[in-house]
């Protein structure tokens, strides 16, 4: 390997590194996303030009070709679907780490050359690139609504998916033992194939975050191991940040949940968005147009004008009705009439970490009026208005005051404390967990029917 190219891989691994510091603050976030563009073009164009076995740009052209017309197209996608996009990304990020890892075993048996290393370095690049590729087009269709959202289950389940790892871990050896072993290499593949289908079915909407950090972090373990397999340091740098990285998120995301991870990967909790659960013993009654305080949109608007102090909490319901342009602009208003408005950001609102804050910053909402849970928690009791944008579990009560709850322990907004609660719904159906929400139907709540962007933009046409 040249000179040239580990210089091109050295600055390429420095960029990857510094991106995920720079990406670690709002304000220098923009920065992170550039550093990682330097870095990954430094490590294509390397290769390319530097690489000694490059002969020929002819597959390299195809490649880059059809690679550059999907992500043509996925830059369409909009910012209210970037869970989705992110699935998408993962699944073909999966898949060529697992062709390569095909290739490179076929290339080594036809070669002669193949050490114990090498072969297990592949297998278990194949391993997890097939498990991130189908489960990561199992992530989009039950986000797109393909799949249902709601857990699938059947007896047994736990047991099978546990066998077959175990049938591969088998498989592994096998190949680690003898590489010549090309059909039990398949079977590794093919292993990996049905369990990215079989781990993500039986996992509902409400785990959906936890759910793609996890495959982000298979594709970063698949990327390591295609690194070690071609003696290529950037990949195995690349693919360590992105496999520890996704570990740490899956974690805190279970941690945000109060859940353990375990718990999200075998418990099968969490329905698809609006479908039915068991409610638990204890729950809030179901709701009803007579056991909640309906407001117009002309009511609001009056509560709004004498509001000197609003807290805006999101949920995904802000993403299916895109309202966040129709926030901000309620916002404006409300801040040219002397009121101080905020935004309390939860690290599970919405179906990806950080959903909120791309799509509130789509909208130009100003980095410092966004506030994590643990900054905003104490201050709504000094709020008059909190306003609830399509969210619901982040903001339920049960999770302090119903031990029975699935959700107790997690930790949730205290909106209950501001003067009035303003909850923003499409209709009276329950959120991802399934279960009621006990805050809709208190004194203090008033609950707006119907699309959240239109009802902002009706309220900002009340305020003007």
């Amino acid at each position: 390997m040249t000179t040239g190219l580990n210089f091109a891989y050295l600055v390429a691994s420095l960029c990857f590194i510094l991106t995920l510091q720079q990406m670690s603050s709002a304000k220098t976030a923009r920065r992170g996303v550039l550093l990682g563009v330097i870095g990954m073009t430094a490590a294509v164009l390397g290769t390319a030009v530097l690489h000694t076995d490059v002969t020929t740009y002819r597959w390299i052209g195809a490649g880059f070709v059809l690679g550059s017309i999907i992500g043509t197209a996925m830059s369409f996608i909009p910012m209210t679907k970037m869970p989705e996009r992110i699935a998408l990304s993962h699944c073909f990020g999966g898949l060529a780490a697992a062709l390569v890892g095909i290739a490179e075993f076929m290339h080594h048996l036809d070669t002669g050359h193949m050490d114990s290393v090498t072969a297990g370095a592949l297998g278990f690049e194949v391993y997890f690139g097939f498990i991130t590729f189908t489960g990561s087009l199992m992530a989009f269709g039950k986000l797109q609504g393909f799949i249902t959202g709601a857990p699938v289950t059947y007896p047994g389940q736990n047991v099978m998916n546990v066998a077959m790892f175990a049938a591969a871990l088998i498989g592994l050896v096998w190949v680690v033992i003898d590489p010549s072993q090309f059909h039990v290499f398949l079977g590794i593949g093919l292993v990996g194939l049905l369990l990215g289908v079989l781990f993500v079915l039986p996992i509902g909407g409400a785990d959906m975050p936890v759910v793609i950090s996890l495959l982000n972090s298979y594709a970063g373990l698949a990327a390591a191991a295609t690194g070690f397999a071609l003696n290529n340091n950037v990949l195995i740098i690349a693919g360590a940040l992105d496999g520890t990285s996704g570990v740490f998120l899956s974690i805190m995301m279970s941690k945000a949940m109060n859940r353990s991870f375990a718990n999200v990967l075998f418990g099968a909790f969490g329905t698809g968005g609006g479908e039915p659960a068991p409610a638990p013993t204890g729950g809030a009654p179901a709701l009803t147009n007579a056991n909640i305080n309906q407001a117009s949109v002309e009511e609001a608007g009056e509560l709004f004008k004498s509001a000197q102090s609003v807290i805006v909490v999101p949920g995904y319901g802000m993403a299916v009705s895109q309202a966040q342009h129709a926030v901000r602009e309620l916002a404006e208003a409300l801040e040219a009439n002397g009121c101080t408005v905020r935004y309390a950001i939860h690290p599970v609102a919405g179906r990806m970490p950080g959903h909120m804050n791309v799509l509130l910053a789509e909208a130009n909402v100003p980095y410092e009026n966004l506030f994590d849970l643990d900054d905003i928690n104490d201050d709504f009791r000094q709020t008059d208005i909190a306003l609830i944008v399509g969210a619901n579990d982040i903001v339920n009560p049960a999770a302090k005051t119903t031990p029975s709850s699935p959700i107790y322990g997690m930790p949730v907004f205290n909106v209950e404390q501001s003067r009035t609660v303003m909850v923003l719904k499409r209709g009276l159906g329950s959120g991802f967990s399934g279960i009621e929400n006990d805050l809709f139907v208190q004194p203090n709540t008033v609950m707006v029917l119907g699309d959240a962007r239109k009802t902002i933009n009706a309220i900002v046409a009340e305020l003007g």
